[in-house]
């Protein structure tokens, strides 16, 4: 799982790095690529290791290189700090987020919990779609994603919240427990739409389609898990302090 969500992390920032760029007048550098890749695969390393210090160590040491970055860009790259925020936001964004997913496997029944999450998201953008496409009529965010729906939005929380329900009640054989992850998948749902839409807003501010091609006919890899990026840690957090 350790390779897996490196893999993932890695692929998704470089893709991030691409677009977040995309109107620069250079790319980002392969120093910043660098840094930014060795820091991805540390704090999933750090995740394995069950250690939140780790964690915490690793995105300190990211700001101090950083610095070390600016200093030797200072003053011949005027937008530098304009360079490190998306560095820093990338980072928090995507590794952070996915060294979760490590997290919430090692917690009681954390495999099926990785399973019900990621069939919430996906009931979630499928309820979504098909009812905004029969019954939709408000855009949601026309700015962004002119063929979402306020209709398909509804429609798609309501189908992750149903089949959330289900997969608790069967596979963990718990109607009390089930009944508790309604309002979590109600919120996984709103969670992962919003990722969705964060995601599209990058994209249309650097006038790009498709995150990349490392899926053909499905886009990047960053178009995959959009809406898991932001879902993971409300999972993590309602599991954590609620259930």
């Amino acid at each position: 799982m350790a390779v897996m969500v490196s893999t993932v992390a890695m692929a998704s920032v470089r893709e991030y790095l691409r677009i977040v760029f995309a109107n620069s007048a250079a790319p980002a550098s392969h120093t910043l690529k660098l840094i930014s890749y060795t820091v991805s695969m540390a704090l999933v390393i750090g995740a394995c290791l069950g250690s939140w210090q780790v964690l915490f160590l690793v995105l300190a040491l990211n700001l101090l290189i950083l610095s070390v970055f600016v200093l030797a860009r200072f003053p011949s790259d005027p937008h530098v700090f304009d360079t490190i925020s998306k560095q820093v936001l990338g980072i928090v964004y995507i590794p952070v987020s996915l060294s979760l997913l490590v997290f919430l496997k090692d917690l009681e029944g954390g495999t099926l919990w990785i399973i019900w999450l990621l069939i919430v998201i996906f009931a979630n953008d499928t309820g979504a779609f098909y009812t905004g496409t029969f019954l939709g009529k408000h855009k949601l965010a026309p700015n962004i994603s002119p063929n979402k729906t306020i209709e398909g939005s509804i429609g798609g929380i309501a189908t992750s919240m149903v089949l959330g329900f289900i997969f608790s009640f069967v596979f963990f054989d718990s109607f009390s427990l089930a009944l508790h992850t309604i309002p979590c998948s109600f919120m996984v749902a709103v969670a992962g739409q919003i990722g969705d839409l964060f995601e599209s807003a990058m994209k249309r501010a650097a006038n790009i389609k498709d995150s990349g091609r490392i899926l053909p006919g499905h886009g990047g890899m960053l178009d995959r898990i959009d809406g898991l990026l932001l879902a993971v840690p409300v999972l993590y957090v309602y599991l954590a302090f609620v259930i």
